[in-house]
């Protein structure tokens, strides 16, 4: 407590917006979570935060505090209490292994071979163990993103390649696998768009996706996705070699509240007759809507529902929601400009996936990972979702480290 009255608490990770960096240094250095907790800075950090828990905690039982300090105190000892509790057990599990492996190392020099199988699988336990804490601790470090827990807008559209219909079989696809993802995770997967190509694939759709945390776990889906394989189907099935095409994904987070005016003398909105799979209404009654926001050029649709004022209902919802997405990108942009951090933008030329089908393989090449089988990837369930979670863990390592850099520019 200052002498004007007032606690000014070191922030917690929350100088700057982070994304997935596209070309960061630190790729080959920090691979997981326990890689980052041994360095230096990150340790520095983290005690520097225990110390200000502890004078916290000591200052919250002094008589002299008034209400404003009190609450001041009680709101910073609430964000520092569960990182000082993940610090003091990791600490207290990197103890138990350095012992472990000390013994390890006299009963190899003893050959006593039993009780050295055991302490290997002891240590292996306390290896997972450390992992998952240094995970949980870095999750509580990086600030949760205002809109992580929104519902969000999941577009896919076709790419252009030589026959066409390799991108929209593909797209198809992985629309099927977002919507499969999203009963995995048993979120809530309402189709707002579909028109489907006429070889049976797909050309675009678009969804409302509703549930627990659904834009924390698909805001790094958004991108160019990339496909190789020899067609099983369509016109380019008959040239038997491997085709190269790509789709594109587009996440937009949607607030509950989306502040964003619409003027309606700047809207065209048209009308048609629905079409593709919707029931017997599709082509008999002009209920789709087509709205066109003339200043920007953006035009959304929707043909799902039989209303036609349901559908331009949820047209114009999706409408704000892309308009606030420009605005949500447009400042992010000038952070990054203020700041110079060299951030991935998340843009749809960049090429953020590859699923090879002749080697069963898809690739991230943001995280040089890669998962073998691509049917468990695209059915949408626990390898997607350990692809998906790979990414975050990645993010939240990128933001530590960034962060720690920023810190040490600054302190230099």
């Amino acid at each position: 407590v200052h002498n004007h009255g007032s606690w000014r608490p070191k922030p917690l990770l929350d100088t700057a917006r982070f994304t997935l960096s596209f070309n960061s240094r630190h790729r080959k250095n920090h691979q997981d979570s326990q890689a980052l907790w041994k360095h230096e800075a990150v340790q520095k950090y983290l005690e520097a935060l225990s110390r200000e828990y502890q004078q916290v905690s000591h200052l919250l039982s002094a008589d002299s505090l008034n209400d404003f300090e009190q609450r001041t105190l009680r709101r910073r000892c609430a964000d520092l209490s569960p990182i000082a509790a993940a610090f003091q057990e990791i600490k207290e599990t990197e103890r138990e292994v350095q012992e472990l492996e000390a013994m390890c190392t006299e009963l190899d020099s003893r050959d006593e071979k039993q009780l050295l199988e055991l302490a290997l699988e002891e240590k292996e336990s306390l290896d997972k163990k450390m992992n998952m804490l240094c995970r949980k601790l870095f999750q509580l470090l990086v600030p949760k993103e205002k809109y992580d827990r929104s519902p969000v807008i999941l577009e896919v559209t076709a790419g252009r390649t030589t026959g066409g219909d390799i991108c929209q079989q593909f797209t198809k696809e992985m629309f099927e696998m977002y919507q499969s993802y999203a009963d995995y995770k048993r979120w809530t997967f309402d189709i707002v768009n579909y028109t489907p190509a006429e070889m049976g694939g797909l050309h675009h759709a678009a969804a409302h996706i509703s549930g627990e945390n659904v834009y924390r776990h698909l805001k790094y889906e958004g991108g160019t996705h990339r496909v190789q394989r020899i067609p099983e189907t369509g016109l380019s099935s008959r040239m038997q070699r491997i085709h190269t095409g790509t789709m594109s994904v587009i996440v937009l987070p949607q607030p509950e509240e989306v502040d964003v005016k619409v003027d309606l003398k700047d809207l065209r909105i048209d009308t048609f007759r629905a079409r593709g799979a919707g029931g017997q209404h599709v082509n008999k009654t002009d209920s789709a809507v087509r709205i066109v926001h003339l200043p920007t050029g953006l035009a959304v649709e929707c043909q799902q529902e039989r209303s036609q004022q349901m559908n331009k209902e949820i047209a114009l919802r999706t409408l704000r929601a892309k308009l606030y997405q420009q605005i949500i990108e447009k400042q992010l942009s000038q952070e990054q400009s203020a700041r110079k951090l060299q951030l991935g933008t998340r843009a749809q030329s960049e090429r953020i996936r590859t699923y090879n089908f002749t080697q069963d393989r898809v690739t991230d090449h943001r995280i040089s990972y890669d998962a073998r089988n691509i049917k468990e990837i695209l059915s949408g369930k626990e390898a997607l979702d350990k692809l998906i979670n790979r990414l975050l863990e990645f993010a939240e390592i990128e933001a530590v480290t960034q962060y720690l850099e920023n810190l040490q520019t600054l302190e230099g």
